[in-house]
């Protein structure tokens, strides 16, 4: 008769799908091993902070913290042992900040903390952040128990401010991130402010590392050659010296890019063109009698000469250009006595069997150990201009000099002196038993052509 008589109810126990979704959340926006917000919550936040501090005026700031040599604790005492210090510096992390602060774990030992609602004046908040910053260095370097272990740790701190300026949270992260490494390159344990000129100079040398990778096919790249003299004014070779002839910038001195050079593996493929190019060089001098007795020094770095394939580099190149091997002379640093000492003496000893001779570059200024010199089988030591140039008036500096000269002739190796730019110079040299000698006195690095002209007059 339509008269309602009963129910039936369905009932679903949806328990587990609320913890499933619960699990997720968890997964999505924070981090597994510490639980505090991964870099995606932040990065939410902090796009929320913007839009508060340009309503408020208030400033705020994205500190990028990274642990300093934290690969050691794992290579030495295992990964288990790293995630413990990384929850305990979390933790401490945590009690530094105010509340309503934010600390997340980007992953690895790199953590980020954002600061908000700071002064409406930028000097006042940078102290502000300077305040907790420094707060944090000391609190993250204070030891650790770990384990049975005590453990020491500092970390490197980087700070991007924001305010209500048009700052996108991307250019403030890579802001933070780039101060950080300004910390790193400041001694560690310590804490630094962006500032424009530090991302001018990061463009600036990425600008130069992308037109390095490309100066090598365009062919910019172009050795000069110094003079060098003996005692008798006779000039008998040369070293020669990179340059980078840009076509827009002009000639880029050394200075500029063999650091970066280094850094970016690219000293590998640009050493192995100043080996072939000399070699080149110095077979198309033995058309001549007057260049055919020419020496060429060529400089190697560690990294060049430590390569497994070295010297069957060298090999190559001397009998590809089919050269006298005793004309093309190596100059090495002593940073090259760092590592692999044993490997280091056996490379030479196979350069030297090849015939090709080795002087040691920048003598005095770097790593001088006297118990590997004696084993090195070099030819020749490299007076460093540094002490050249104030030979006349320093009295330390002849002393040096004296000493290096003296040394090197009890090792059975000559001795050339570079820098040398006056008479007076020369001949205080001279005085104390240098024959050879190489700078401005002489001539300057010159394109090949004008060398010759040079040997030539």
């Amino acid at each position: 008769q339509g008269k309602l008589k009963n129910y039936i109810a369905s009932m679903i126990d949806i328990s587990t799908k609320k913890e499933a979704q619960a699990n997720l959340q968890q997964l999505a926006f924070y981090d597994a091993l510490t639980q505090l917000p991964n870099r995606r919550l932040l990065v939410d936040k902090l796009n929320r902070a913007l839009v508060a501090s340009t309503r408020n005026g208030k400033d705020g700031a994205v500190l990028f913290i990274n642990l300093d040599h934290f690969k050691r604790l794992n290579d030495s005492l295992g990964h288990e042992v790293g995630d413990l210090l990384l929850l305990q510096v979390a933790e401490r992390l945590v009690s530094c900040v105010r509340e309503g602060d934010t600390v997340a774990r980007q992953g690895g030992d790199e953590y980020l903390v954002m600061l908000e609602d700071l002064s409406t004046d930028a000097e006042e908040a940078a102290a502000e952040v300077r305040l907790i910053g420094e707060k944090i260095l000391i609190t993250l370097s204070q030891p650790y128990q770990l384990a049975m272990h005590d453990y020491y740790i500092t970390a490197s701190i980087g700070v991007a401010q924001f305010s209500n300026h048009n700052q996108s949270q991307e250019e403030l992260m890579k802001h933070a991130d780039i101060a950080m490494y300004q910390s790193k390159k400041n001694g560690r344990n310590t804490l630094s402010f962006f500032d424009i000129k530090m991302q001018e100079r990061i463009s600036a040398r990425v600008a130069l590392e992308l037109e390095l990778r490309k100066a090598m096919e365009l062919q910019q790249f172009h050795l000069y050659y110094q003079a060098q003299v003996n005692s008798d004014g006779r000039l008998y070779g040369a070293e020669a010296l990179i340059r980078w002839l840009h076509p827009e910038r002009g000639m880029i001195s050394p200075f500029d890019f063999i650091p970066l050079v280094e850094k970016t593996g690219l000293i590998l493929p640009i050493g192995l063109w100043v080996l072939e190019t000399a070699c080149a060089q110095l077979k198309a001098w033995q058309n001549s009698p007057q260049t055919r007795d020419l020496t060429l020094s060529i400089n190697v770095s560690p990294k060049q000469f430590h390569q497994p394939d070295f010297v069957a580099q060298v090999k190559s190149a001397i009998e590809k250009n089919q050269i006298n091997p005793s004309l093309l002379k190596l100059e090495l640093t002593e940073s090259i006595l760092l590592n692999n000492i044993e490997e280091t003496i056996s490379s030479m000893i196979a350069l030297k069997t090849l015939g090709v001779r080795c002087a040691l570059d920048d003598f005095g200024t770097g790593y001088s150990s006297l118990q590997y010199l004696k084993r090195l089988p070099l030819d020749q030591l490299k007076i460093d201009q540094s002490f050249v140039q104030d030979l006349v008036e320093n009295d330390q500096d002849k002393t040096i000099v004296s000493t290096i000269i003296a040394m090197a002739y009890n090792l059975e190796m000559n001795v050339i002196a570079e820098g040398v730019e006056t008479d007076e110079q020369k001949q205080i040299l001279l005085n104390k038993g240098c024959t050879h000698f190489q700078g401005y006195l002489y001539s300057k690095p010159l394109p090949v052509e004008q060398f010759v002209a040079l040997v030539c007059a």
